[in-house]
């Protein structure tokens, strides 16, 4: 089951952390379709956040089509994301590579300021003769172009 971390100071409203936190689980396969969300209770009584900041990010999850709540049972995952897996060999990469940028004296902004940056380049987009909006092939690595 996730267990929610909730960052006070980070200027993210608590309900988009708990909807943002519970994306990222599905993202790397920690949740699956099936699988029951703690309840509001519980998160309540594990990150002393009101019961009415769940229910709301509840909410977002399932208009968004990724949660769906059942009267008397609770709140489960109904859609997924991503193709990351928690064990995944990327996974394996990028945590060796986190560890190589901390031997080296990057702190967590630094190494989020470069994954950003690199991640952004490798998305960046361009736009087409008819006015639309394409992913640039030449940043998309091994992709099929």
């Amino acid at each position: 089951m996730i267990e929610y971390r909730i960052d006070r100071r980070s200027g993210v409203a608590t309900y988009l952390q708990i909807v943002q936190q519970t994306k990222q689980a599905l993202r790397l396969g920690l949740l699956e379709p099936g699988d029951k969300l703690p309840t509001a209770r519980e998160v309540v009584e594990a990150t002393a956040v009101n019961a009415n900041t769940v229910l709301k990010a509840y909410r977002e999850l399932e208009r968004e089509g990724l949660a769906e709540g059942r009267r008397g049972m609770g709140t489960f995952v109904r859609g997924t994301l991503g193709r990351g897996s928690a064990d995944s060999a990327l996974r394996a990469e990028l945590a060796a590579w986190t560890d190589r940028a901390r031997a080296e004296g990057l702190d967590r902004d630094d190494m989020t300021a470069l994954f950003t940056s690199v991640t952004e380049e490798r998305f960046a987009t361009d736009t087409t003769d008819n006015g639309t909006s394409r992913t640039n092939p030449a940043n998309r690595g091994d992709e099929e172009r």
